[in-house]
């Protein structure tokens, strides 16, 4: 059995509302569909979505990378060969995690169809009973966040993540407002994105907003700056969670070593996909730092895929497989109740692509064959 075509589909999926963070607001998401094919018949779909303030790799440079790099050089691959495919795939071309990703995913996929099963199950197994996400709010006025808010807890969700990093003296007034109007029975997480920017203000930041009872706040400073992390976590009693600071097993390593947060947040698109992504698990887990699997707001394919990982692992404690909720139309369709998310028992990722919505959304094709 060998890899014999990769079809990548560069496609634009609009949101419902534009989606405002500390470094950019999107009115739609730019994202990469790839269709791999075995030369028996078997097709798996993965994803990559680029977030060029995070990994530095943009839309059209992945599309690009995958085009040339990346797909001709696993076409005669077997879809199981993981390690040898992340070890070409390296030797091949340093950094570019998204882009591997979306191989990464893609083979995952064509692994569980293969084999007739659910990923989850291929990855040992499911642990926990449901996952549940959270419901993200985009930066706004403390009282447009406070009445999204509400929505939220009306919609059925038990906890909210809150986007901050602008103004810190504004940042604490919406906290206080998402949490006047929700009372006190919903978890509240802040994410600031870097946006705070140095100690000081992150520490007088953090202070404040804990008699608002916060979960965790994430990523107060820049990514580069992870022993700034250990030192804010010293002076400061809410968890502290790192996300754009950590791709990969050496930042890791770095924060291990430091004590830099409570909480690691896994992003395939980050780390290069499903297969490297174990190993920070395992990593962090010995550690004794819980970790959870977030999202650059991707589709369906790309979601299932963090879901099934989600599922797989005790020490994965939330996620964050939020895009498909947040888009007016997508490729697919994933089964969420209110605030959880549930798996397929079908095969692989469990996902079936919609071919018409794909050819619809996309804006570039290409296809890479024997």
């Amino acid at each position: 059995m060998k890899i014999k075509k990769v079809d990548i589909f560069g496609i634009k999926i609009p949101l419902k509302e534009p989606f405002i963070i500390a470094y950019e607001t999107y009115t739609e998401i730019q994202t990469i569909i790839l269709k791999m094919e075995t030369d028996d018949g078997y097709i798996g779909f993965g994803e990559g979505t680029p977030d060029q303030y995070v990994t530095g790799e943009t839309w059209e440079s992945t599309l690009v990378i995958l085009k040339n790099e990346l797909a001709p050089l696993i076409i005669g691959e077997h879809p199981f060969s993981i390690e040898n495919i992340h070890n070409k795939m390296h030797r091949k071309i340093k950094g570019v995690p998204t882009a591997k990703a979306a191989i990464d995913i893609a083979c995952y996929d064509l692994m569980g169809k293969i084999a007739k099963q659910p990923l989850c199950r291929l990855l040992g197994g499911s642990v926990h009973d449901v996952i549940t996400i959270p419901y993200v709010l985009s930066m706004k006025e403390p009282e447009k966040m406070a009445l999204d808010a509400l929505h939220a807890v009306q919609l059925g969700f038990s906890s909210i993540k809150i986007k901050v990093g602008s103004d810190p003296f504004q940042d604490i007034q919406r906290i206080k407002a998402v949490r006047d109007v929700v009372g006190p029975q919903i978890k509240l997480r802040v994410d600031a994105n870097q946006g705070w920017f140095d100690y000081s203000t992150s520490v007088r930041v953090i202070n404040e907003i804990e008699k608002y009872h916060i979960e965790w706040v994430e990523q107060p400073v820049h990514a580069d700056e992870i022993s700034l992390m250990s030192d804010i976590r010293k002076r400061t009693n809410i968890p502290i969670m790192i996300d754009e600071g950590l791709h990969g097993k050496k930042e890791l390593l770095e924060v291990i070593k430091t004590k830099a947060a409570d909480i690691i947040n896994i992003k395939l698109m980050k780390c290069g996909g499903i297969y490297p992504a174990l190993s920070l698990i395992s990593m962090a887990e010995a550690a004794g730092i819980p970790c959870q699997i977030g999202s650059m707001v991707e589709s369906t394919v790309a979601t299932a895929a963090g879901a099934h990982l989600s599922y797989s692992r005790i020490n994965i404690m939330a996620n964050e497989m939020i895009g498909p909720i947040m888009f007016l139309r997508d490729i697919s369709s994933l089964c969420y109740e209110k605030d959880k998310l549930l798996l397929s028992e079908k095969p692989g990722l469990g996902v079936e692509v919609n071919l018409n919505a794909l050819h619809e959304l996309t804006h570039h094709h290409y296809t890479i064959s024997f």
